[in-house]
């Protein structure tokens, strides 16, 4: 599944309460603690059950598209398809970390937390009235397994079997050991239709249409331009309580635009209705004009309760420049984050310095008693910061060429043995520090820029190279870059993704999310007592120790976050009086036009 679609689908994962035991209710199962929805809830409380059903949702993507296939590790799938599909379970948007039952109408979880078994709703049917099978479940597993990217083989890695003990009771046994989450993250699982696909090529579906048993289905689409969905009005759970007060509007249209320039004047010309805004110096004065003084255009800024995550600059080890951590180091000093907030964000963002930022799960201050019970066994493997300094990344004075900050990376480097010659830098064994750093987005370029001047007074050559989404997504795929801009989102639960972020199996796996190539035996080591965490607390000390040591052996160059949707809307756009604490749940707005 492609990096841009993933995270909102399968990282909604986290917990606040404090209990030791996962605990389910049949109808739910929480990570921690009681779910907050009894057996007889009518609706969650971000969604308005009486919102008018009908209109349409138009918005924009940039880029393009040649596939409905977001599963498998090509192409570049159409945003949307998510709505064609139900899940065992789905998650609320106001708990850290409760699943609720929705193919599944029944959550059965042994005892010691070996296996989960679902029952399937009697009722649950395909989009051609086929209903819904515990081998069908089976089918997807495998089918995901197998043919899918490499994402499932990760995140469901603990999965030892899946079996179809009746036509509506399916089982997930899970390899011995302590994953906890895993019988919550399996019920995340779409179920597609196998005698749909029996016959059919998954991993170069393309364009075909699929179907699933969601609340959608494709109507039109112009292959890389836009797509059309339409409300199934035969849709088998409208009326679940899960489902109350979501998908109201008839159709949803994305549009696709090369530019986002281009595609904010549409966007104010009233081509389409809607844009989470990304762009700080955008959302300060980009939709000035007549239909925003009139009142026809709303800007909202909604907070939440996610961890911002890390967004950064990040090195590809890969390359055997950027395994010199010394110089991953230096040349965060050349990043003057205080300029670039003041004269590009309009003062709009925070300096992020944890991977885990805005969350308790966070490092700071010196590792706990309990985070040095994970550390000390791999103080031979760690940098020695991590037992005696907090990190922070390099601090400026805001004036666009931070000197002391280039001081201290001009000593660090000499120091290293690095040799300036003719204003370029050169490494130990006389290779000459260049490389280049890609991008998918103009926005980024006056970001990069300056960047990239500081970085050339040290001697460094670093150049910006922007290509088009496709070219982009093809080469972060077979990891075909010196350095590139990327987001690590993460959740109130970290678990089984961490895996994939940072362990050594994903660094040499096509279309994997370990993107930087950390290859670090410590890591992997920290990552897996993340995934067997046993309670709140063992959850956040080892979290705090990954992040450490994540941050310690310089992998990225901190960007900057922010708590807050930006929502751009026309006013006919509408939504419930209450926001979800832990996610933007557009399902549940709806439309006056």
């Amino acid at each position: 599944m492609k990096l841009k679609q993933l995270f909102s689908r399968c990282l909604a994962l986290g917990t606040l309460l404090l209990s030791p035991t996962l605990a389910h209710a049949d109808h739910a199962v929480a990570m921690y603690g009681e779910p907050k929805y009894s057996a007889d809830f009518s609706h969650f409380e971000y969604a308005n059950p009486k919102a008018p059903k009908g209109g349409k949702l138009r918005m924009h993507v940039v880029g393009t598209f040649d596939s409905f296939n977001p599963f498998v590790a090509r192409g570049s799938a159409a945003v949307g398809t998510g709505y064609l599909y139900d899940t065992l379970t789905v998650a609320s948007k106001d708990e850290p970390f409760t699943q609720y039952g929705l193919l599944a109408e029944d959550i059965d979880i042994a005892e010691d937390r070996s296996s989960v078994t679902y029952t399937l709703r009697k009722e649950a049917q395909f989009a051609d009235g086929k209903p819904v099978t515990a081998e069908d479940v089976v089918f997807t597993f495998n089918l995901l397994i197998n043919e899918g990217s490499p994402f499932y083989a990760f995140y469901y890695e603990d999965v030892d079997k899946v079996e179809a003990l009746s036509q509506h009771k399916v089982k997930f046994t899970f390899k011995p050991g302590d994953n906890r989450e895993l019988a919550l993250i399996v019920g995340q699982l779409p179920v597609f239709p196998q005698h749909f696909w029996k016959d059919k090529d998954f991993a170069r579906s393309g364009l075909t249409q699929p179907m699933g048993s969601g609340p959608y289905q494709i109507k039109s689409f112009d292959a890389g331009k836009r797509v059309t969905y339409e409300r199934r009005k035969d849709y088998w759970a409208k009326d679940l309580a899960v489902n109350k007060g979501h998908y109201n509007v008839d159709e949803i249209r994305y549009t696709y635009f090369l530019d986002d320039t281009v595609a904010l004047e549409a966007f104010k010309g009233g081509r389409y209705d809607l844009r989470v805004e990304n762009v700080a110096s955008q959302w300060a004065n980009g939709y000035e004009g007549p239909a925003l003084r009139a009142g026809k255009i709303k800007l909202d800024s909604i907070t939440h309760s996610l961890p911002t995550g890390m967004q950064a600059f990040a090195f590809n080890l890969r390359r055997e420049l950027f395994q010199d951590k010394v110089l991953r180091h230096a040349m965060a000093y050349a990043f003057d984050f205080e300029w670039a907030n003041k004269h590009l964000f309009h003062g709009q963002y925070k300096r992020t310095r944890s991977f885990f930022e805005n969350s308790e799960l966070a490092s700071e201050g010196l590792p706990s008693k309990a985070e040095l019970a994970l550390l000390t066994p791999l103080k031979d493997q760690l940098p020695e910061e991590v037992f005696t300094q907090s990190y922070a990344p390099p601090h400026t004075d805001g004036s666009g060429r931070p000197r002391e900050n280039l001081l201290t990376a001009q000593k660090m480097l000499r120091e290293a043995g690095y040799e300036l010659k003719n204003k370029q830098l050169y490494t130990p064994d006389g290779q000459p520090v260049r490389f280049e750093i890609l991008l998918d987005s103009p926005a980024w370029e006056r970001i990069v820029l300056p960047f990239a001047k500081n970085l050339q007074v040290l001697g460094i050559q670093a150049k910006a190279r922007r290509i088009d989404s496709s070219q982009y997504e093809e080469r972060l795929r077979h990891f075909d870059f010196d350095m590139v801009v990327q987001v690590f989102p993460q959740s109130n639960s970290p678990g089984n993704e961490q895996r994939d972020f940072w362990h050594s199996s994903a660094a040499d796996k096509p279309d994997a999310r370990n993107i930087i190539g950390i290859k670090n035996p410590a890591i992997d080591t920290l990552v897996n007592a993340v995934i067997r965490a046993k309670d709140r607390d063992s959850l956040i000390a080892s979290t705090r120790a990954l992040d450490r040591a994540l941050q310690w052996n310089h992998y990225v160059i901190p960007n900057w976050h922010l708590n807050q949707f930006r929502i751009a809307h026309w006013a006919h756009i509408k939504y419930p009086a209450k926001h979800a604490d832990y996610g933007l749940a557009l399902d549940t707005w709806w439309s006056e036009e």
